[in-house]
Parts: structure tokens; sequence; C-alpha cells
């Protein structure tokens, strides 16, 4: 049910920054993993839901922080659209709110742009109890930071979300996914090589035996890239994807610790002693295994990009530690829009 929680959120942040009282912002709970532990006492967002404005010619959506995106996504395929990030879920309680917290996307975000690059504006509660609003439902240039997108991957430490505008766009006319067996080294070659030609590629990934390829587009735009790839169309094409994005494909099965390692596509296979998986044509490579923190960081940091603790493990060290400089800036921003401290402390970085 539609329902407009502000007021009580609002007075909520109010008394707790007059108590100096650290708060947990908890929208589905679907996320709860993600990050190092919470902290605070529990500030539910996930009855603030509904949608506020959708306009479908306009390609704009604005809906509360707590709308589920199940609830989302199903509006938008009724209107021939799509989010282009192709959020995971990871649960039927994932909120709009903790998709923009986490600026979590799918296999299509090397291709349609991240969680961030959608965002149009917001309105959220700021450390001080105020109401904001933030950019607006068309895309704008702003001078300074852009705030709305400040709240992306920002695990609510410099907010409370109320609602949020976002870009849609329309559904592919057809999809199709090929695959092939091949070696990681030749994945990589093929899913770089693919990147650069003028194909509508969609999502691009490797499990360890067979590449799968996904172009979306017009049929006849599909149909040549069909021809000139080659291999064979995947039986099911579209659950592939869907296992991948929610981690439900057989590869994140396990106790092992999940990591998350960010390097340019043309990086060549990495020394990770354990399974691994490439996505979004190799700039995302899922590792699990029992290599210690700092040797996967080592390994990462030797190939220009870094690693981040996705799931299990020690969460106190689950991002890439900031050096002065970049702890500085948070710090900076963190005054700025939470200048007690009381929005989710901690759960970004230790220092926040």
């Amino acid at each position: 049910m539609d329902r407009d929680h502000s007021n009580d959120l609002i007075a909520r942040v109010q008394d707790a920054m007059q108590r100096r009282a650290p708060l947990q912002i908890i929208g589905g709970d679907s996320k709860a993993f993600y990050g190092r532990p919470a902290q605070g006492e529990p500030l539910h967002v996930g009855a603030h839901r509904g949608i506020l404005n959708y306009e479908p010619t306009e390609l704009v959506i604005t809906a509360r922080a707590g709308t589920p995106l199940a609830d989302i996504e199903r509006l938008l395929a009724e209107h021939g659209q799509m989010l282009p990030c192709e959020p995971p879920r990871f649960g039927a309680t994932a909120t709009l709110g903790g998709m923009v917290a986490t600026n979590l996307s799918g296999p299509r975000r090397p291709y349609a742009g991240a969680v961030r690059d959608g965002v149009l504006g917001v309105t959220l509660i700021n450390g001080a109890g105020e109401r904001l609003r933030f950019g607006g439902e068309v895309m704008k240039n702003v001078a300074g930071y852009d705030v709305s997108r400040l709240q992306c991957g920002a695990l609510g430490t410099l907010g409370v979300l109320l609602d949020v505008s976002l870009k849609v766009l329309p559904t592919p006319a057809t999809e199709l996914t090929l695959q092939r067996e091949c070696t990681a080294e030749g994945a990589l070659v093929t899913m770089n090589e693919w990147a650069g030609r003028a194909y509508p590629l969609s999502a691009a990934a490797f499990d360890g035996d067979q590449l799968y390829i996904r172009f979306s587009g017009s049929a006849s735009a599909v149909n040549a890239a069909r021809k000139k790839f080659g291999g064979d169309e995947a039986s099911e094409g579209n659950e592939f994807w869907s296992k991948l994005r929610e981690h439900r494909h057989g590869f994140f099965s396990g106790d092992a610790p999940l990591w998350r390692v960010s390097v340019a596509p043309a990086s060549p296979v990495l020394a990770l002693a354990g399974k691994n998986f490439l996505d979004w044509g190799g700039a995302q490579r899922w590792y699990r295994g029992d290599m210690t923190a700092d040797d996967v960081r080592r390994v990462a940091r030797t190939a220009g990009g870094h690693a981040q603790l996705f799931r299990g493990g020690d969460r106190t060290c689950a991002f890439t530690p900031l050096g002065e400089g970049l702890i500085a800036l948070h710090r900076r921003v963190k005054q700025a829009m939470d200048p007690h401290g009381i929005f989710n402390p901690g759960r970004l970085y230790a220092e926040l």
C-alpha cells in the first residue's frame, strides 16, 4: 500500500540528532550483508513507498525510497520500459532506496550505465532533520557536488532517502544470448574485441567454461551480430543472466568469502587461487577462495584495480582502505550532510 511516512521519518531523525543517537537505516533488508556491520537504532523506511510520478513518454519515473524494486520493474514492463542498469534485488523485499544506497548494477552495466547514471534527483532528510530536494526530473548540469548521485553507493551515510527520480529506457525489441566454449584468456580477448565493434552488445561473461554474449536491439541488428559471432544459442539465455544478476548461479554457492575485483576489461587473467567468474566484459571479476584480504587486494592493485569483500569473511575490512586525501574528502562531505554523524556510522568506512 502506498504511504507517505516522510513526516514521521523527519521527526525520528530530529529526535536522534538532539540525542546524538546513531541510526541504522533499514529498507527491505535484502542487502544487509553488504558493507561493514550496521550500528545504531533501527530506522525503518520500507513503509514509505509508492509511485509519485511516471511519464512513459518522458522516460522518467519518481518513486518513494521504500517502493519495492519488483513493483517498479513490473510497472515499467507494462509500458515496454526498464531500468537501464539491470539492478540486482537479492530478495523479494529489495527497495528503490537500497538500489541507490548500494549502487549495485547487473550485467548490462558496462553498456547501459550504472545506477548513478540513471539518477536524476532525490529528496532526502539530512543530518539536521531537514527535507531537501536535489536535482530534478530532467538531466542537467550542476555546480559543485552532484548531491543526488553522491547518494549512490553511500550506504545511507549521507542522508535518509525519501524519493528518487530515475531515467528509464525502452525494453529492447529483441534479445539473444550466444555461448561458446573457450579459455579465460580467450574469453577476455573476445569480450574486449566485441566491445569495440558496432554491434548491440548488452552483456558479456565467462563462467569458467563457457563464454556468454548477449545482444539486445532491433531484430536486424541482433541477427547481424549472431551471424558474425557464431557460437550456439543459449537455451536459457534470460535465465543465465538472471541467475548471474541475483547470484543464484552455481558459482556463488558455498561458504568461501566472495570478492568483487574491479579492473580494466583488458587486464590479463588474475592470479587468484580459487574459483573465478568474469563479468561486465572483463571489468568485474568475481572470486571465491581462501586467499587473505591483503593478498587479494595486492593482486587487484598490481592489475591497476581494487578489490571489495562482497559477502562473507571479515566485514570490517569490506572496502579497500582509502588514502588520507580521499578520506579527508569523504569526511568533508559527511560533515556537510550529516554533521553529527548519526546516519549509518561505520557502514562504509570506520572513519565515517
